[in-house]
Parts: structure tokens; C-alpha cells; sequence
């Protein structure tokens, strides 16, 4: 079966335009350039279709952000009245729409700690970048310039700009790009599989890890660090669940020495871990909060940075020595996107997505445990809510990781896709993640993880030959 694309070109000529033309991002260009893409050309619900007629469960919502799933009309006819009505106006210059406006009062109100004013961008990446620029100026306008340093963590994930790439603690986003900046710094991740001895306690652990976040501002100079920026869980570095009271501890550190806190939302935020904001769940009390993702369930590309009224009476006041606020994008607050968002939300809150997030995130992360737990090449399965990971090592006890050559998590994700689910292997570990949309069903979660099961013990057979 030949599954036609856009003006009725065929799968293999797709193909081949692809491997001739596409720039991927996170592809390994030559591998690429011989073998082509997998071309999806259609979504429904969990489902995609790929170019010559194959199925698969999408087991990841895209890149952790097709919430309410793929295909909905509700959304589409939004977008499209919105078009219609107003397809596009800046916001520069105290040039505004309705529905951005309504969008960022709607997301004060809906924030999991104080908020005030919301900033528009176009993806986490330069929503956090956005966010460096404002805790820079917050400390130039109060005085304070030698406060630069941003800490981050080894492992995080925080976008692939100039700057969030080196925000973000992973070594392939740093080779041969030049990066990180002299002003970024990480700590260790809250990785109990890893980072943590035999026996130790949450407690314990959250401890350490908060002594080793002060002993680092301490060497570094109070005085010259800025904030702090983490997320709920850490997603792309390995779906890191935190120890209980992490982030509590984490907190004190930084208001004693005066840190602002920025709290990573793009994935965790909008239901994913059933409820609205991972900073519920966890504990963050953020200063700054950045939305991607979820926020459109991904229809229309949208970023936001939420802004504590701490944080903007300074940004305001620095209007007397800089003058005008010399930061934006052309498609900041752009009307398609908030009108996508503003329906996305009412489509979480009207189906209540946030509560069917909780119910399949139960019985998600059971299924993962029954399925892999015990299985002698699973080092750990985590997760909370409707995200989970499983980590494969070579040996469970003492954990030893496989030879990184072997590249053992990609082969599980292609693994998985011949027993037709999409699945995605995190770097810096061999595992394998799972982020479905909120509306999979019970079935299709079993489905998708039965699937990755069969993909292990491909994978494993084929190991066991080498």
C-alpha cells in the first residue's frame, strides 16, 4: 500500500527528496543521507501513519508535547476561524490582540505560584533563553552586574540556543558547537540509580545533593550567581524523577543566598504528570516559569515565560536607565497560536485530560514495573504520572551500564517500531522513554508497552550474538 503525500507524491519519492534536502535535527547526517526518514503523514488520536501505509502508537505525544492527541477538529476549526479573523499582528510597541491577552491573563491565573506578566515566544528554547536575558537585566538594573552565573544541572534539559544549550547538561548538545557559555555551571542530577550509594534515603540524597548545590554558589561567589534553573522531572536527560523533599531543600539553598529560581514547565506543565504544573507536584516555588509544549499541545509552535511581580517591578524600573525593553520576537504573542493554546486548554479542562493523565499514568507506570522490572538487563524503571523511562545496563547488580557503542537504547527504539510503536531513546543513558497523549486509551498503553517488550527482547537476542 502506498500512502500518497502532499499533491499526491508517492513514499518513495518522499523518501528521496528527504535524503537529498532535510537538515534533521538530532540525526546522524550520513546514517541519514544512506537510509531516509520515516515519513509520517497523518495523526488520529495515538495513532500515525507513515508514507507507505504503516501504523504506529505513538508512544511519546511527538516530543512529549501532542497532549490531546492528534487530529482534533476542535482544534483545526479554531486555527482556521482565528486565520480568518486575524492571522497575525506584532506585539512591539505596546501593539497587542485580544487573544494573546486573554491567553496570558488566563495563565496568571492558572500559574502554580504568584505570577504577573507572561512573555510570548515560539519554543522552550527561546523561552529560556529569554529567561537568562531577564535575570541578567533584573540583576543590571538592580545593581548588580557581576550576577551572571546560571546553574543548571547535568542531565537537564533546557533548549539548543547558544546560550540554553549550555544551560542544558548534555554532552552531545555541547560537541563541537563551542558551548557552554564561561557563565553557566551544572550540579549533579537527582539520579538515585547512578548518583546515590546503596541504602541511601530520600532524605539523605536531598540532602547531599542541596550541600553540594551551596558548597558550589559558596566557591563560585554568592555574589556572582544569578539563578537557578530545573525541571519537575528531567525529561530528555533521562525522565529523573526527584527524591521526595529535593526540591524543598534546593529552595532554602537559594533563598539564602538570594537566587531566583526558574522553573522548566515545558514538559511537566499542562497535565503531564496529573496535575496542571510539575511544581505542584514536586514542590517547586519558582520565580520564573517557562511553558512550551503542552501549552498548544503542540498544533501551533508557542512558548511563554510567566514573570513573578518580584521580578517584573525590577524589569519595569529598568525602563528609567535602559529605556525601551529592547528584547521580542516577530511572531511573540502571535494570534494563531494563542487562539490554539486558549482552545487546548479548554479542551484539557472541559474533558478533564489533567485527571485522565493521572488515571493512565497509574496504570502506565504498573504496567512498566510488571513488565520490566525484573527483567535481568532493566537497571530501573521510573516515572510519575504519564511519562516513564526503563534503563537497560549490562549487568543489574552492581549496575554497569553497556558499552555506549553499542548503542543499545537506539536499537530498542528501532526494536519497538517494527512491533509498530514509536518510542525514543533519551541521551546519556540506554533508555527508553514513554510519553503518551493524554487520550490513549487503556488498551493502546498496554499495546505500547508490550510492543517496547517485544523491541527488549530483540534486542537482547541480538546481543547475546555479538
Amino acid at each position: 500500500m502506498t500512502q500518497a503525500g502532499r499533491g499526491g507524491i508517492g513514499h518513495a519519492e518522499l523518501d528521496a527528496l528527504d535524503k537529498a534536502h532535510g537538515f534533521h535535527p538530532f540525526t546522524a547526517l550520513r546514517e541519514h543521507e544512506a537510509n531516509g526518514p520515516l515519513m509520517i503523514v497523518e495523526g488520529r488520536g495515538c495513532q500515525l501513519t507513515a508514507s507507505d501505509g504503516a501504523t504506529y502508537l505513538d508512544a511519546m505525544a511527538g516530543l512529549w508535547c501532542v497532549n490531546i492527541g492528534y487530529g482534533s477538529e476542535e482544534m483545526a476549526e479554531a486555527i482556521a476561524a482565528q486565520c480568518r479573523r486575524l492571522s497575525y499582528y506584532h506585539s512591539f510597541s505596546s501593539m497587542a490582540n485580544d487573544v494573546s491577552t486573554m491567553l496570558a491573563a488566563r495563565l496568571v491565573e492558572m500559574a502554580p505560584a504568584p505570577m504577573s506578566r507572561v512573555f510570548f515566544g515560539n519554543s522552550g528554547s527561546d523561552a529560556n533563553d529569554t529567561q537568562m536575558k531577564m535575570v541578567w537585566y533584573y540583576n543590571n538594573v538592580l545593581g548588580r552586574p557581576e550576577r551572571k552565573k546560571i546553574i543548571s544541572r547535568l542531565r537537564g534539559y533546557h533548549g539548543v540556543t547558544i546560550a540554553t544549550a549550555g544551560l542544558t547538561g548534555l554532552d552531545n548538545l555541547h560537541d563541537g558547537f563551542d558551548v557552554p557559555l564561561p557563565m553557566i555551571r551544572h550540579v549533579r542530577a537527582p539520579h538515585r540509580l547512578w548518583e546515590a550509594e546503596p541504602g541511601t534515603s530520600d532524605a539523605e540524597l536531598s540532602a547531599r545533593l542541596a550541600r553540594e548545590l551551596e558548597e558550589l554558589i559558596v566557591a563560585e561567589g554568592p555574589e556572582t550567581v544569578a539563578a537557578f534553573i530545573a525541571e519537575p522531572i528531567q525529561a530528555a536527560g533521562g525522565v529523573i524523577v526527584p527524591p521526595a523533599g529535593y526540591f524543598e531543600a534546593i529552595g532554602a539553598v537559594l533563598r539564602r543566598y538570594d537566587i531566583l529560581l526558574i522553573a522548566d514547565e515545558v514538559v511537566c506543565g499542562f497535565g503531564r504528570l496529573g496535575r496542571m504544573w510539575g511544581s505542584e507536584v514536586f514542590g517547586l516555588e519558582p520565580d520564573l516559569i517557562t511553558v512550551a509544549k503542552g501549552i498548544t499541545s503542540a498544533y501551533v509552535p508557542l512558548s511563554a515565560c510567566l514573570v513573578s511581580g518580584k521580578v517584573w517591578e525590577v524589569l519595569a524600573d529598568g525602563g528609567s536607565r535602559y529605556g525601551v525593553f529592547g528584547h521580542g520576537y516577530t511572531y511573540s504573542a502571535h494570534p494563531l497560536a494563542a487562539a490554539a493554546a486558549l482552545t487546548n486548554l479548554d479542551i484539557i479542562e472541559r474533558d478533564d485530560l489533567v485527571g485522565q493523565a493521572a488515571k493512565r499514568g497509574e496504570q502506565l507506570q504498573r504496567r512498566l514495573r510488571e513488565v520490566f522490572a525484573e527483567h535481568p538487563n532493566v537497571g530501573e524503571v521510573r516515572g510519575e504520572g504519564l511519562i516513564g523511562a526503563v534503563e537497560l545496563v549490562e549487568q543489574r547488580d552492581p549496575a554497569r551500564r553497556f558499552d555506549p557503542a553499542r548503542r543499545v537504547g537506539a536499537r530498542l527504539a528501532l526494536a519497538a517500531r517494527r512491533h509498530g510503536v514509536i518510542t525514543r531513546a533519551l541521551p546519556a543513558s540506554d533508555s527508553v522513554a514513554f510519553s503518551p497523549p493524554f487520550v490513549v486509551t487503556e488498551p493502546e498503553l498496554d499495546e505500547m508497552v508490550e510492543g517496547v517488550r517485544h523491541g527488549l527482547d530483540d534486542v537482547v537476542a541480538e546481543l547475546a550474538t555479538e
